[in-house]
Order: structure tokens, then C-alpha cells, then sequence
């Protein structure tokens, strides 16, 4: 068939009650609606491309030592996954909104497609807790360590694989067209949910004209069971168009970055706010620092030594499985029991200690603002800058190890980090200047929140700050 023809067959679906385009965005999100059948087919090649660097690369030898990440299937695996996807989905995220979860995610795709086969179960109440999504991004990013999930493609396949089989699974089990995994379980959903809220692009929904439209026919299957007629936030929308244009009353428009945080209207959940607090901020960043900090190492060296004096070698062994404990002999590449209880330590220990200090502040700042417009969750909120760029700095990490080891030198490393570092507190600063002008409080409530507000994001940028320029 010639080239041309086969452009043809590709079908176009006509979008109803379609609305002028008053913006560029509002243009792009009818055409994100109008081409449904060709994003599903970019999905199904990220599916495809994705599945080949989870699965492939766990089979293969360890590279050689003058392997690259051109030449090695393992070491470009790695550097996709750990070195580009996902900085590139967190920086999207940040900018776009939840694009990478409507047109791009693999086990959305996945899950979505598996839930046309299944079982159609409705949902359970446990189901539905809206505390899983935090649970399952601790567990996860505490195992990845535990198994070195980024060194190690045996261990993505076990993490990522894991994920993106629960994922099939629960799209078999409940739901029909729907992505109830990404919806209640998926474990960076609450990190996009948060992430979503300061993005400058997000879908409005015109109640008024929502209303006016009257009874419609046509129906917007919406994945992530988002309510669209009562949609305010960009949280749970996951920016797919498919409701662009619909009642004449959904557009893709553009907002002042933070504004969703900064408005006092909308409603802030406990949920989200734990998240950042305790999963972006605590738990995240010090998954992101363990392996360079001397404290660890001397806390190992301390009880390895009182150990020995003792003549009890349990903790020192390694005898664990490479899917306990990273085990990687022929790397030299082993974990004692130690090295796993001191990785749980320093992770869960110093990310509650560090999230709960952030709380601490917060909850000070509220009592002094004396308004609950300016409730801890939602001054909690205001961190969300600093904690997307806590974890696009601790990801570009991992991007620098793997250019270094191809010695490739990036240059004004350390003036790049001071500026996204200082793009993130501005960020912050910016967001709680806005939000206390918007809301009714005593002056001099305000000016105390402000001050002592400034202290979380400046422990964030301190933390950062040791962590590159100190160690």
C-alpha cells in the first residue's frame, strides 16, 4: 500500500460542541481530543519501548569495563530510565501538568487496556483510601535502594516490572475503560498530584457553560474518574484532551504557575500535603544522599567496629538475595545486613525527621496566621516548587554519574544547581506571597507566617546546599 493511503486509514474522531479556539492551548487541547487514535498509538510505542528496557536488559551479562551506554543495552537502560525519563517526566510535570499520565505512561496504557477484558468489579471502600498512593511511593523508593534499582537492571525489572503487573492486574479486576491503578495505587500518582497544582497548563471547566449545554449525548470517557462538570483542580486530571471542547464548557488554558495553591477556594487535602512533606521532602531527598554521606559511613564504621569486639558477625554477613539486598558479586558489588537496617534507618529515620521539622514550622506558621484560609495543609502546599526541584536534583545526579563514567564533562555544574535551587525557594517564596495576599488576616498575622515560613525553604535549600557544596 502506498505511503500515502495507509495516512489515510488512520481515523479521525470529530469532536462535538467544539468550541472557538481562543488560545494556542485551547487550540492544542481540541486537537489532543480530535487525534485520539494517533496518541493511542505513540502510547503503544512507549509501551513497547518501555517494556524492551525493563525486561531485556535483566537477562544480559554485567557491560564490560569498556562497555558505554551506546554500545551496552544495560548501561543505556539505565541512563534512559534513571538518567532522562525521569527527569524529563518531573520537569513536565512541573511545566505541562499530568501530560506524561494522559498521552505517554506505559502502565496507564496498560491498565486502561486491561480493564476492557476484566472482570468490571466495582471498587472497594479499601481501595479507595486516599493514603496509598504516599504508601507506595515510600515502599518503593526504600526497596530501590535496598536492591540498588538504579545501578541494576535485574532490580528495575523487579520494582518497575512489579509495578507495571499490578498495574494489568487491577485494570482486570475493576473497572471498565478506566485506570482505577493510576487513579488509587499508583505509586508516583500523589508526586504528579502535587506536581500538577503549580503547572502553568491545566483543563477549565466552565460550570456556567457546562450547565447551559443542557443534555448531551455524547459522553467523555474519562480514565482517571475525574468528576469534569466539578473539576477545579489539575491533580487528578491527567491531561489526556479527551474532554476538550466537551459542553462547550472544557478548554486547555493557561494559568499563572501556583495559582491553583494560591487561590484559598480550593480545597486542599491532608493526603497531599503528607506527601510532600514526608515522601517528596523526607523520604525522597534522603534517598537521593545516603550513599555520599559521611554520617552514614560513620555510623556504619562505629557499630561494624562494636560489632566485632563483640564477636557478632549476624549483621555483618551478606548473605541476603540480590532481591533482598543488593548482591552483585561479580560487581563487587555486596550488601551486609547492616548496610540494609542503616539504609532503612537513615531513609524512614531521617525523612521523618526532616518531613516532621518542615511540619513543625508549618503548624507554628498556621496558629500565627490565624486563619483557616491559611490551614498547615495548605501553607504545606506552598513547598510544592521545592520539592519537585528536590527530586529533579537528586535524579540529575544520577544523569551526571552516567555522563561521568562516559567522560563527558558538563560544564557550570555548580551554577546550575545553585540556579535551580534558587528557582525552587523563589518559587516557594513567590506562591506564600501570593497566597497571604489573598487572604483576609490581620497584617501582622501575615508578616509572622511569612518569617516563619521562610524557614522550611530555607532547611530545603540548607539540606541541598550540604549535600552538594559540603560532602
Amino acid at each position: 500500500m502506498p505511503e500515502h493511503a495507509a495516512a489515510r486509514t488512520i481515523p479521525i474522531i470529530a469532536v462535538p460542541n467544539t468550541p472557538p479556539a481562543s488560545s494556542l492551548a485551547a487550540r492544542l487541547g481540541l486537537l489532543l481530543a480530535r487525534y485520539r487514535t494517533a496518541i493511542l498509538a505513540v502510547q503503544w510505542a512507549v509501551v513497547l519501548f518501555y517494556l524492551v528496557l525493563v525486561v531485556v536488559p535483566a537477562f544480559m551479562p554485567l557491560p564490560p569495563e569498556d562497555a558505554h551506554i551506546w554500545d551496552n543495552l544495560r548501561l543505556f537502560a539505565q541512563f534512559a530510565f534513571w538518567g532522562v525519563w525521569w527527569p524529563g517526566v518531573m520537569i513536565a510535570t512541573l511545566t505541562l501538568g499530568r501530560v506524561w499520565c494522559g498521552l505517554f505512561c506505559p502502565e496507564g496504557a496498560m491498565s486502561e487496556w486491561a480493564s476492557r477484558f476484566g472482570r468490571g468489579k466495582p471498587v472497594p471502600r479499601w481501595l479507595k483510601w486516599p493514603g496509598w498512593p504516599f504508601v507506595a511511593f515510600v515502599c518503593t523508593t526504600v526497596y530501590g535502594q535496598l536492591v540498588s534499582v538504579y545501578e541494576y537492571p535485574e532490580a528495575a525489572l523487579l520494582v518497575l516490572g512489579g509495578s507495571s503487573v499490578a498495574a494489568v492486574v487491577i485494570g482486570i479486576l475493576y473497572g471498565r475503560d478506566r485506570r482505577i491503578w493510576c487513579r488509587y495505587l499508583c505509586p508516583a500518582s500523589g508526586v504528579f498530584a502535587l506536581l500538577a497544582k503549580i503547572a502553568p497548563l491545566h483543563y477549565r471547566v466552565d460550570r456556567e457553560a457546562w450547565d447551559r449545554a443542557g443534555s448531551v449525548k455524547e459522553r467523555v470517557n474519562c480514565a482517571p474518574l475525574v468528576d469534569i462538570r466539578r473539576m477545579t483542580s489539575a491533580s487528578e486530571c491527567h491531561a489526556c484532551g479527551r474532554c476538550a471542547g466537551h459542553r462547550d464548557a472544557v478548554q486547555l488554558a493557561v494559568r499563572l504557575p501556583g495559582a491553583e495553591v494560591t487561590d484559598p477556594r480550593t480545597a486542599v487535602r491532608t493526603a497531599d500535603a503528607m506527601t510532600l512533606l514526608f515522601g517528596l521532602l523526607g523520604v525522597a531527598t534522603m534517598a537521593f544522599q545516603w550513599t555520599m554521606s559521611p554520617w552514614f559511613v560513620r555510623a556504619k564504621t562505629v557499630i561494624a567496629e562494636w560489632l566485632v569486639e563483640r564477636d557478632s558477625f549476624l549483621l555483618l554477613q551478606d548473605n541476603a538475595p540480590w532481591w533482598l539486598l543488593t548482591h552483585y558479586p561479580e560487581a563487587h558489588d555486596v550488601f551486609t545486613w547492616l548496610d540494609g537496617a542503616l539504609i532503612l534507618a537513615y531513609i524512614l529515620g531521617g525523612g521523618a525527621l526532616l518531613g516532621g521539622a518542615l511540619w513543625g514550622m508549618i503548624r507554628i506558621a498556621s496558629a500565627i496566621a490565624g486563619s483557616a484560609a491559611l490551614s498547615w495543609q495548605r501553607l504545606t502546599l506552598v513547598l510544592t516548587p521545592m520539592g519537585g526541584i528536590s527530586v529533579i536534583l537528586g535524579l540529575s545526579m544520577l544523569t551526571l554519574t552516567h555522563l561521568k563514567a562516559e567522560r563527558i564533562v558538563v560544564p557550570m555544574v555548580t551554577q546550575m544547581r545553585i540556579g535551580v535551587l534558587a528557582l525552587g525557594a523563589l518559587w516557594s517564596v513567590a506562591l506564600l506571597v501570593l497566597l497571604l495576599r489573598n487572604t483576609p488576616s490581620a497584617i501582622w498575622r501575615r508578616l509572622g507566617a511569612f518569617a516563619l515560613m521562610l524557614a522550611p525553604i530555607a532547611t530545603m535549600v540548607g539540606v541541598w546546599s550540604v549535600v552538594f557544596f559540603v560532602w
